[in-house]
């Protein structure tokens, strides 16, 4: 068996931090769970990085990566109408067969709400920085339009929350997401 790269060390130490955080959080995940997850100690992980929140925020730069490379494939060639399905879908998908993305991105958000609150601003600086990447990732396809910007953006904040709480498929929660498909501003992000 070959040995790893620093760099592909480096990657599956960044993977297993999205999977950790996203299950533990911030404040819940130890550098220790980390190591352990890839296979190596302590001491090489700050090899690696510097600290936990470099970790942290490595991961959650992983995990908008992710979402924004599904978001530019998913409309790649299409626009308006036909780009907000398409992304819905894929969005939806992604979310359904990688739930640690979505649990990582309710962390950031937690993570730096807490380090607001602590008055640590810089923190959320590369969260929020994140986050006018996949905006600006969606609103082009969109038209530019802000209120379809806004309305895709919401439909997926909605569908973090309900996934996150464990609503299945079926639930009547989701029966909103299937109307709002047909209906002006819907996602499809619907199940």
């Amino acid at each position: 068996m070959a040995r790893m790269s620093a760099e592909e060390r480096r990657e599956s130490v960044v993977r297993a931090a999205m999977a950790e955080f996203a299950r533990g959080g911030y404040h819940g995940t130890s550098t220790e769970s980390i190591a352990k997850r890839v296979g190596v100690s302590q001491p090489y992980l700050f090899r690696l990085f510097p600290g936990k929140r470099a970790i942290f925020l490595a991961a959650a730069e992983q995990c908008v990566e992710d979402i924004h490379r599904v978001f530019a494939e998913a409309a790649e060639g299409v626009e308006g109408e036909e780009a907000l399905h398409a992304m819905g879908e894929a969005y939806h998908r992604m979310v359904s067969e990688h739930p640690e993305r979505l649990m990582m991105q309710m962390q950031m958000f937690l993570a730096v709400a807490a380090a607001e609150q602590e008055g640590d601003h810089e923190f959320g600086e590369a969260v929020r920085a994140g986050w006018m990447r996949l905006w600006d990732t969606v609103h082009l396809p969109l038209g530019a339009d802000v209120g379809e910007t806004t309305t895709f953006m919401a439909y997926g904040m909605l569908i973090n929350c309900l996934v996150a709480m464990g609503f299945p498929p079926e639930h009547r929660v989701w029966a909103g997401m299937e109307s709002a498909e047909g209906g002006e501003g819907g996602s499809g992000n619907g199940s």
